[in-house]
């Protein structure tokens, strides 16, 4: 296994000064959206302001959006520093209905999608790179960032019904997936396919998924994908059945030691996606000599301390990541139109994203929420985000 994949860099270009790009956001449109206007307000409707398509801009009408744990984090203002009103959704499936003139790689009605990032300063190595998500100057979320290219003014995200976009930062959804479905790829699956692309897995390989949330059911159909054993470790019996289902090969519970110390040097690679505070260092052991761990999970709280032992005895590295950029997302879209690979969803309406909230944060979802947005309502006639 050779870590490392090379993507195509996206074409550099200087960023508009503020002056011209307020100018051609005042032709743009509203849309109608659902956000949040402080931290305790929950979700409410609102008028989103878009911005006229510049010439290498893309206009697309949203059909679904997935729901994100990092949403209910940012609208709740649990990060900190929130601006408000926050129209949140960072997996986006919709279908181009204006482009700019200098667009040629896009055409009206074609199904794209649009994920966690919507601008980078496509100057730096990160960028010439690929790796977009790691822009040297900050990467442009596609909410609750400033737009440093469209005059300094907040992104406001996918719950609504259309969104202006880039074209280096709008992805090719393939017709042959479940668009509904695909959403949550766009978030969810590309942080677990970049470690395992990372990390080159491939047939004959062990692969460790620790939780089985939206992480971490999207890890264990990808790893299969790739032609890897999967062995999912949890510690909650009832998931025993679900792991197996969606097409692990075997199942550990963490919490049983001898089940721990039978899998002692048995993985390749172990894909963490637990954003609570946990000891790692029993999962460092079942990690064969030049094993890895990719943090995956970002708990708010401290995290047990690692023993560097656990690493230098057998050349363990410890690493996170981070999304994908945009060809590697792309390559993730192409990889699960090959293998038929999607998120397992269930749809919500507008009004009932606060409750989709509720149920998230008590896990209560198998695997991700998705909105429908031919649910909001009309926007209003002033935009209010």
């Amino acid at each position: 296994m050779t870590p490392g994949r090379p993507v195509p860099p996206p074409f550099a270009k200087p960023i508009v000064p503020a002056a011209e790009a307020g100018a051609a956001a005042e032709a743009g449109a509203l849309a109608a959206a659902y956000g949040a206007v402080s931290g305790d307000s929950g979700l409410v409707p609102l008028t989103v302001a878009r911005r006229a398509p510049k010439p290498d801009d893309v206009e697309i009408a949203i059909d679904f959006c997935g729901l994100c744990h990092s949403d209910v984090h940012a609208t709740r203002g649990e990060w900190g520093g929130q601006t408000y009103p926050l129209v949140p959704g960072h997996e986006i499936v919709g279908t181009v209905s204006r482009i700019g003139s200098d667009v040629t790689d896009f055409a009206v009605g074609d199904r794209v999608g649009v994920g966690c990032l919507v601008d980078s300063c496509r100057e730096c190595d990160s960028c010439l790179d690929g790796l977009e998500q790691y822009c040297e100057k900050g990467m442009t979320g596609t909410y609750g960032a400033k737009d440093r290219r469209n005059g300094d003014t907040i992104t406001q995200g996918g719950y609504s019904s259309s969104i202006v976009v880039d074209r280096r930062y709008v992805l090719r959804v393939p017709d042959s997936l479940d668009p509904a479905a695909v959403a949550p790829l766009l978030c969810a699956g590309v942080t677990t396919f970049s470690p395992l692309r990372h990390f080159d897995v491939e047939e004959g390989d062990v692969v460790g998924v620790v939780g089985l949330g939206g992480l971490g059911h999207m890890a264990v159909k990808l790893a299969k994908a790739m032609g890897a054993k999967v062995v999912v470790f949890t510690t909650s019996e009832s998931k025993v059945a679900a792991a197996l289902e969606l097409g692990a090969d075997e199942v550990v519970l963490s919490r049983d030691e001898t089940a721990m110390a039978a899998a002692d040097r048995t993985i390749d690679l172990i894909i963490d996606t637990v954003a609570a505070p946990h000891d790692l260092n029993p999962f460092f052991r079942t990690l064969r000599v030049d094993g890895a761990l990719f943090q995956l999970g970002l708990p708010s709280e401290a995290m047990p301390p690692v023993n560097p032992g656990s690493l230098i005895r057998r050349r363990i590295a410890y690493a996170g990541s981070l999304i994908g950029g945009i060809a590697e997302t792309q390559e993730m879209l192409d990889f699960c139109a090959e293998h038929g690979v999607v998120a397992d969803i269930e749809m919500v309406s507008a009004g009932q994203l606060n409750e989709a909230y509720d149920r998230m944060v008590a896990g209560d979802v198998k695997y991700r929420f998705v909105l429908d947005t031919s649910t909001l309502q009309a926007a209003a006639e002033e935009a209010n985000a």
